[in-house]
């Protein structure tokens, strides 16, 4: 029989796999709520980023059946994930690092802005609330 004609090899994934993949993908929802609580500063996204890396390569490989495919597909799929995990590598160490680079700081645009003016918005005054 031809290549070509060949059946594709039919696999039935046990219902514990499943479960467990979904277990896993619920525990690692938790993960990323968990890590966004403690503050790591700019650290918090690439962390974040991580973990739904991993939620989406267990997504990939179990429910989308590209583990029991053809192991060029899974290559293929892999080094995709490669070059986005190094180019988002990249992007936050720009992100992270820019401050050490400039020295421009978070501050006012206008520092005579009515906004930043100390008299406006006081609790007794009655423009603060748009009433007269």
């Amino acid at each position: 029989m031809s290549e070509i004609t060949k059946q594709p090899k039919i696999h039935v994934v046990p219902l514990k796999v499943y479960l467990a993949v979904g277990a896993a993908l619920f525990l690692l929802t938790a993960m990323t709520v968990g890590v966004a609580a403690i503050p790591l500063g700019g650290w918090n996204a690439v962390a974040a980023i991580s973990i739904a890396t991993i939620k989406a390569l267990l997504v990939a490989l179990v429910f989308m059946h590209l583990w029991y495919d053809r192991k060029l597909f899974l290559i293929i799929f892999m080094i995709g994930i490669l070059f986005l995990g190094i180019f988002m590598v990249f992007t936050m160490f720009d992100v992270l690092e820019r401050d050490a680079l400039y020295d421009n700081h978070a501050g006012p645009i206008k520092k005579e802005a009515v906004i930043y003016d100390s008299r406006q918005g006081t609790a007794g005054d009655s423009t603060a609330t748009g009433h007269r």
